[in-house]
């Protein structure tokens, strides 16, 4: 378990993080997102002790970060938004000297060809890193993150640069490792985000504006449900009937689609399923829905919703690393 609390880091008159406070569960995939600039990675490096802060704590697995430096580094592996790579080395002499470097203390041979294995890069092993593709080095900056199995992973913008295939394969790759390990992915992409991730917190100006499951996030942040009809007949009669569920909150006429048809937005209230009462309202008026499905807010119309205020105010002040 990782469990970071009141975390600040200021860089003068700025700060780059404000205050923070989250806990992520052992096997939990958490996805750390926000705009660069945001202070992800002034986060991610706090985590990992590679910078001090300036105030709060970082606790893992019941090891605080600056007062037992040396037993909570190593129970975290890191994966830097540039692989810490030796491009002159083979990709096992690069790992052996990894193994060495962090002192692990598990059979050598046989754990570094577990890694490579559980990475794919078994068959790349006594290639020169400098002449694999983007996509390998990547893999092998996972297989130095796993040396020692850390049981908390902390992966920093890990498919930057990548083409689509590798992207796939990069996802796949976090989401198994996800069964082992404590996982903490950040980005500014929210495909990635919402294809691997069980729960996101997003920060914004060095803050924590959301924190959800990643399939309730739209709807922690509205509040409410939408859902978007398209039906045959009066509007008026229409509007009254869906204005008299009791969880209904607003409906809302968006268009006309032909002859005696529209399109309307339903929003009601949340861990409530008004599909049923909305068939039967329409049902006693006489007005047949033509469709009806989920208007709710898609991730990115919740990300630029949460960061408006940071995007607005980097014209004017410096941003968080």
């Amino acid at each position: 378990m990782v469990e970071v609390k009141d975390l600040t880091k200021c860089y003068g008159n700025i700060k780059a993080v404000d205050n923070i406070s989250f806990t992520v569960e052992t096997g939990e995939v958490l996805g750390f997102l926000g705009p660069n600039g945001a202070g992800k990675s002034t986060t991610m490096n706090m985590i990992t002790g590679y910078i001090s802060s300036t105030s709060g704590t970082v606790t893992v697995d019941g090891s605080e970060i600056l007062e037992d430096p040396k037993n909570t580094k190593a129970k975290i592996g890191y994966l830097p938004e540039i692989p810490p790579l030796y491009i002159d080395m083979t990709v096992r002499k690069y790992l052996e000297f990894m193994f060495d470097l962090k002192k692990v203390k598990l059979p050598k041979k046989e754990h570094i060809d577990e890694v490579m294995r559980l990475v794919r890069i078994t068959e790349q092993a006594d290639r020169i890193v400098i002449d694999l593709s983007k996509g390998y080095r990547q893999r092998v900056g996972f297989a130095q993150a796993l040396l020692g199995n850390p049981p908390v992973l902390i992966l920093d913008e890990p498919t930057v640069g990548l083409d689509p295939k590798q992207i796939i394969e990069i996802r796949k790759l976090i989401k198994s490792l996800g069964k082992k390990h404590t996982v903490i992915f950040s980005s500014h992409v929210l495909s990635e985000i919402s294809a691997t991730c069980d729960r996101i917190i997003v920060i914004s100006e060095g803050k924590i504006v959301a924190d959800a499951k990643t399939d309730e996030l739209s709807t922690s942040v509205s509040g409410e449900h939408k859902l978007a009809l398209e039906v045959e007949g009066a509007s008026s009669d229409i509007i009254s009937a869906i204005k008299k569920i009791p969880a209904v909150m607003r409906v809302s006429k968006q268009r006309d689609t032909g002859e005696n048809k529209a399109k309307y937005m339903v929003d009601y209230e949340t861990d409530v399923d008004v599909r049923r009462d909305v068939f039967n309202a329409m049902a006693r008026v006489g007005c047949p829905i033509l469709d009806m499905k989920s208007g709710d807010k898609t991730l990115e119309d919740m990300f630029l919703e949460l960061t408006a205020t940071d995007q607005r105010s980097k014209s004017g002040n410096g941003g968080a690393m």
